[in-house]
């Protein structure tokens, strides 16, 4: 939310400061000006109806890591919020070399894979990030408002880019292509883990650097982050799963077969002690199954590893395994009948689409009159 407590009455805000409680009125896409509890920085931020925005890359199928961190959030989001935005982020994922075959297959495989999931299409705007022009002309604008300081603090660039041999700018600037898709639509809850906190603050200083400058059109972007499991790679449990692991020994995608999810189980890295035991920093790799199953079912590593006090690793697998093929069966089944009807993907991406262009070229048009564009 912003930074006062507000409630969305209709048309009516209810928002509370120093103990008293205010109303104001608000239009969906043109928010008042509320003083940030910052009181001493005199920092401005627009008052704005609850705005939830989310994104993913298109860089493959996502896997049980993504839809216990990410997706199934958002489907809890979208049974509490009336304005949730869901953006399939092509343009972020063009920041490293991709085959342009394979990225325009991957937007549909994620498409299918997020209905699949439970994206309620009637509660959520699900569009493709490149389909909206006003990503990346906002972008421009605040990348010209955002100092290369400011930039070189943020440690993701120099993590990705030691894995290239050609670094290209837009993984440098791709933080503020990140910071115009949450503020594009004036979005005030950003689910996020805790790698991307720096990013969401860059999203938040940009605002207030807009607002101070030219005329305050932004909220307050506040991260979300709830108790998010870390799921870490079959293989290497000492790196995050991952859907550019190239081992895909290492991740268990959401459409993988029974056949598929049993040999990858099967052969995740543990040790050579037989007892199913809870100990993240001596047993990474059996400590990162029990996390998985505890994601998916709900039960606690105590009662997970009491319950396998008669099973070896090995047989703690297979039942690991079998957990994981029932949970994932109506997803899997589920994709692979949208995945047959691209012409329904299309469409859905299509609606998407002008349902997010209403609300991006409204802002847009304040952004440009705001700097004198227009």
């Amino acid at each position: 939310m912003c930074s006062s407590s507000w409630q969305n009455f209709g048309q009516t805000i209810l928002f509370r400061r120093g103990g008293l409680f205010f109303k104001r009125y608000f239009r969906p896409l043109s928010c008042p000006t509320l003083l940030s509890s910052t009181v001493e920085r005199k920092e401005k931020y627009a008052i704005c109806p609850p705005q939830v925005f989310s994104g993913i890359q298109p860089t493959g199928i996502p896997h049980i890591g993504n839809y216990v961190g990410a997706i199934r959030n958002w489907l809890k989001l979208q049974k509490k919020y009336q304005r949730v935005i869901l953006s399939i982020v092509d343009l972020h994922s063009i920041t490293t070399p991709q085959n342009p075959e394979r990225l325009r297959e991957n937007i549909f495989d994620m498409t299918a894979c997020l209905i699949a999931c439970g994206v309620d299409l009637q509660r959520c705007i699900l569009f493709q990030q490149s389909s909206v022009s006003q990503h990346a002309e906002l972008a421009w604008i605040l990348g010209c408002m955002c100092t290369l300081p400011r930039l070189q603090q943020l440690p993701q660039f120099k993590q990705k880019s030691d894995k290239l041999k050609d670094v290209g700018v837009g993984l440098f600037t791709y933080p503020i292509l990140q910071a115009a898709d949450i503020l594009l639509y004036k979005s005030t809850l950003i689910p996020v883990g805790k790698d991307q906190l720096q990013h969401i603050e860059l999203a938040r200083h940009l605002a207030r650097t807009f607002n101070r400058t030219t005329e305050v059109l932004f909220p307050n972007p506040i991260e979300m982050i709830g108790h998010i499991p870390k799921i870490q790679s079959l293989r290497n449990p000492a790196n995050k799963m991952s859907k550019s692991e190239e081992n895909t020994l290492g991740r268990i995608d959401l459409t993988d077969s029974p056949d598929n999810i049993r040999e990858k189980v099967k052969k995740a890295k543990t040790d050579f002690t037989s007892r199913v035991t809870y100990d993240p920093d001596n047993r990474p790799g059996v400590a990162n199954l029990i996390k998985i199953h505890e994601a998916l079912t709900g039960d606690t590593p105590e009662d997970i590893c009491e319950d396998a006090l008669l099973l070896d690793t090995a047989r703690y697998k297979l039942k690991l395994a079998e957990i994981i093929i029932e949970k994932l069966k109506p997803i899997r089944e589920n994709y692979i009948q949208l995945k047959s009807d691209r012409g329904y993907l299309k469409t859905v991406l299509e609606a998407g689409q002008l349902k997010a262009i209403q609300i991006a070229e409204a802002t847009f048009s304040e952004v440009k009159k705001a700097i004198g564009l227009t």
